[in-house]
């Protein structure tokens, strides 16, 4: 639940928040994760954010954030001020498209079938499956944009 010993108090479950493994393990004297090596994009990374630890990569980092969120959310200088705080509302906003594609792909046949054409259907049926995969792709993206934030590194994969 959102209680316990692993609640920052932010309001979040433990699993939505990144790094938390390091830090349980950090505080029951476990050996520290690897940090991993500057300049390292994990696979998945979004191609318009410079990789992590370079110079200047938050700042690609919030401005492809910000063009993932609501168009209002740049009047706000806290998300400017606290770029992991963007990252959680453009994750948030990225998961909920996810789940509207979801849901839309799951009743369109019901919904749309009696009011349009079988293959107006099916055409709206794929749709929904390549704007549910490019949004689970861009949440994946997402998460590893907050996670580097907040100071995860990666090793090279060969």
């Amino acid at each position: 639940m959102y209680g316990g010993d692993d609640d920052d108090g932010d309001g979040s479950p433990a699993w939505e928040r990144p790094s938390r493994f390091a830090r349980v393990l950090a505080e029951q004297g476990a050996p520290a994760k690897p940090q991993g090596r500057v300049g390292v994009a994990p696979p998945g990374w979004p191609p318009a954010v410079r990789p992590p630890g370079v110079e200047g990569w938050e700042a690609t980092a919030v401005t492809w954030l910000f063009d993932l969120c609501p168009p209002g959310y740049r009047g706000h200088a806290l998300l400017r001020r606290y770029p992991v705080v963007l990252a959680r509302m453009a994750r948030q906003h990225v998961s909920a498209a996810l789940a509207a594609a979801r849901h839309g792909y799951g009743t369109a046949r019901e919904e749309l079938g009696p009011v349009v054409p079988a293959s107006v259907v099916g055409a709206v049926l794929r749709m929904y499956e390549v704007e549910g995969a490019r949004a689970a792709a861009t949440e994946r993206a997402v998460r590893l944009v907050e996670e580097a934030l907040v100071g995860e590194r990666w090793e090279p994969r060969l």
